[in-house]
């Protein structure tokens, strides 16, 4: 199987950690799904993701002190592999695992994604459990020394032919489940270094197993890679093994990490192919932080800042993965997720460009070389109104009529050049038809 052919265009989903961080259920899961069916899906919504430790027993309940408790039980079978924890999953008893789970997203016309740490669990090196299909166990591949630094589940897997068997076990059961998506976290850089050094790439060998492990499967699973900065010295690395891999480190609705997040797109915008999509992660809007014991909130995030956000995302290629409660999604957020004409920038073909970006201002163009549609996006980033204009004599005649796809309003240029006054960290963004 050729892996670009698992994701023609980058993954648009809902995943549930922004929301319930490790807590979440079953029952919450098929909830969002059904909503993403019913409001979701004819827009290209199709993902439906369950995030971290769900294996894990009493995830959520020691909040006051972690997020992951130290060497908490989990639920594993006889081989070493994970399985959903029956109290939060009840249809997973008796050995079933995610397969009723997948099966009811499917039966909604969407496909089912899970969150996985990179390695095998310490429980089962510690217990010596079994690899499927070898003789040898868990505590004989287990690398003791590589342990995440933030969750305190797993070991790392040695490079050799029994590692492989473990992972090809991994993705076999994971098919059978029929799984979709795997967003695999501690492996796009292992130590969330910002200076993009390549010392946070030391677990490649790791990557590089779990790709095999899928193409083995024989069932076409999107590899997800968590979390960042990605190293952009290795990008050839992520796009020979990954679909999608994080530019970034969580990323939250806080302002400054959406203006930071402009640098690292200009330096990942040559680096976007059909099945190959730099991340730059969740899209925290609606109703987050349920899940991580402070209550939940309405993103911080302004409307305008939302708005540029989307626009950012789309223009750029990057996959889309909401975080919001859809149970409890408003009409401003909706609007936000289908808005068709936004959406239309996001597929591999519409080419993003960086004109410039410079004192608090920052514009972008792209070209659908299969439709032909041509965009301009104006992006404020200071935090005062501004006007903000992009010199577009190179990509258009003297003359032409351009449409602004937050609002619809459609308006003429002339001269070559595209302006707007825009509102603190506010963007308009524009597609244009030329007269001949």
């Amino acid at each position: 199987m050729d892996k670009n052919t698992f994701a023609l265009t980058p993954p648009m989903g809902w995943n549930s950690y922004d929301y319930y961080d490790t807590t979440v259920t079953e029952e919450q899961v098929r909830a969002n799904a059904q909503v993403m069916a019913e409001k979701l899906k004819a827009f290209g919504w199709e993902y439906v993701v369950v995030d971290i430790q769900w294996y894990a027993h009493g995830a959520g309940t020691m909040r006051d002190k972690f997020q992951y408790i130290p060497f908490a039980p989990v639920e594993m079978d006889e081989f070493s592999r994970l399985l959903p924890d029956p109290k939060r999953f009840p249809s997973s008893a008796g050995g079933q695992g995610f397969k009723p789970l997948a099966d009811y997203v499917h039966s909604l016309g969407l496909k089912f994604g899970i969150h996985i740490m990179r390695g095998i669990p310490r429980q089962a090196a510690h217990s010596h459990t079994k690899i499927l299909h070898t003789d040898t166990t868990a505590d004989r591949i287990a690398e003791p020394n590589s342990v995440c630094r933030w969750n305190p589940d797993m070991y790392g897997v040695r490079d050799c032919p029994e590692g492989q068997a473990y992972y090809d076990s991994l993705l076999e059961l994971y098919a059978s489940w029929g799984v979709d998506f795997i967003k695999c976290d501690d492996i796009c850089n292992t130590d969330n270094l910002v200076d993009h050094s390549e010392k946070g790439y030391e677990r490649k060998h790791e990557i590089e197993m779990i790709a095999r492990a899928i193409q083995r499967a024989g069932r076409p699973i999107v590899l997800s890679l968590s979390p960042g900065p990605a190293i952009i010295q290795k990008s050839w690395h992520y796009k020979r093994y990954a679909n999608m891999w994080r530019i970034t480190d969580d990323f939250w609705d806080d302002w400054q990490l959406l203006k930071a997040m402009f640098p690292r797109c200009e330096i990942w915008q040559d680096h976007i192919a059909r099945g190959c999509y730099p991340d730059c992660d969740m899209l925290p809007l609606g109703k987050i932080g349920g899940g991580f014991g402070q209550g939940e909130r309405d993103t911080r995030l302004t409307r305008d800042e939302q708005r540029t956000m989307m626009t950012l995302w789309c223009l750029f290629g990057s996959p889309l993965m909401l975080g919001a409660e859809l149970t409890k999604l408003d009409d401003w957020t909706l609007s936000l997720l289908t808005n068709r004409a936004v959406l239309e920038m996001l597929p591999p073909a519409c080419r993003p460009s960086q004109l410039y970006r410079e004192d608090g201002r920052a514009v972008w163009t792209a070209e659908n070389a299969e439709t032909g549609k041509r965009y301009a996006a104006l992006f404020n980033l200071d935090d005062h109104q501004s006007t903000v204009q992009a010199s577009l004599a190179d990509m258009q005649p003297d003359a032409c009529r351009v449409t602004e796809l937050w609002t619809g309003q459609s308006s003429s240029v002339t001269g070559g050049v595209l302006s707007a006054e825009l509102a603190p960290h506010a963007c308009a963004v524009f597609e244009w038809d030329c007269e001949k």
